[in-house]
């Protein structure tokens, strides 16, 4: 792979700004400066450093973001603030792109990533990942409520959701759903079909990923090795 290339990928510099790294002598491998940005390197087995600090080639890169209020899970729009916005400027370099979405106003889990790949495949219907939320309404649900929550019920288009599962808490104002499809501001719909409004909302887990507890609102992470296990899985 050519450093340049190297250096892309990985959102260090771009193609300009490594050129002209490689001219400063700002670029070694395995210790010798490189007056050129197009020369290949081994990305597993060569030591690239720029300006100090050693590049760390990875395919594809996974972060676990503490969505906050007010974002759209998008990579680029006109009007809003964009969940991309929260991440420095090197991640923003890099392609990523929100794994699934969260409405404007809804908090929590999300996963950025540039895996396509990976993404297509646990958002796909047929794989059944389940996405956990803590959820809170306008008025305690019924036991009726919750049973036609939890077997399907019939949007305001027509769209009859997949069964899901519902834990209300004593009160029964809060509680957690857990869906296996994303349709647009299901859980909204799902509860204005049994006459009732959310009135907070917040994704706590996705798959056998659960977001971070020390992570505040507008924080990230990488996910760890476990976690990228669990995403790739």
């Amino acid at each position: 792979m050519r450093i340049d290339k190297l250096l892309t990928t990985v959102g260090a510099a771009s193609r300009t700004e490594a050129a002209k790294a490689a001219k400063r002598g700002e670029i070694t491998v395995n210790g010798v400066p490189v007056r050129r940005a197009d020369v290949h390197v081994d990305p597993d087995r060569d030591v690239i450093v720029l300006r100090g600090e050693p590049i760390v080639y990875k395919e594809h890169v996974y972060i676990m973001l503490n969505k906050p209020d007010g974002y759209v899970s998008a990579t680029d729009d006109p009007r809003e603030k964009t969940v991309l916005e929260l991440l420095p400027e090197k991640y923003r370099r890099l392609g990523l792109f929100p794994c699934g979405r969260l409405d404007k106003n809804t908090l929590g889990l999300i996963i950025l990533t540039n895996d396509g790949e990976g993404a297509h495949r646990v958002l796909s219907p047929k794989h059944h990942v389940g996405k956990t939320y803590r959820y809170m309404c306008a008025d305690p649900l019924t036991d009726v409520d919750i049973d036609r929550l939890a077997s399907g019920i019939t949007l305001d288009d027509g769209y009859v959701t997949k069964d899901a599962v519902i834990r209300a808490d004593d009160g029964r104002l809060t509680g957690e759903i857990t869906l296996t499809e994303g349709k647009y501001h299901q859980i909204k719909r799902m509860f204005a079909a049994v006459n009732n409004k959310i009135t907070y909302l917040e994704r706590i887990s996705f798959g056998h990923i659960i977001l971070d507890p020390d992570l505040e609102r507008g924080q990230w992470r990488e996910l760890n090795k476990e976690e990228e296990a669990l995403f790739k899985a």
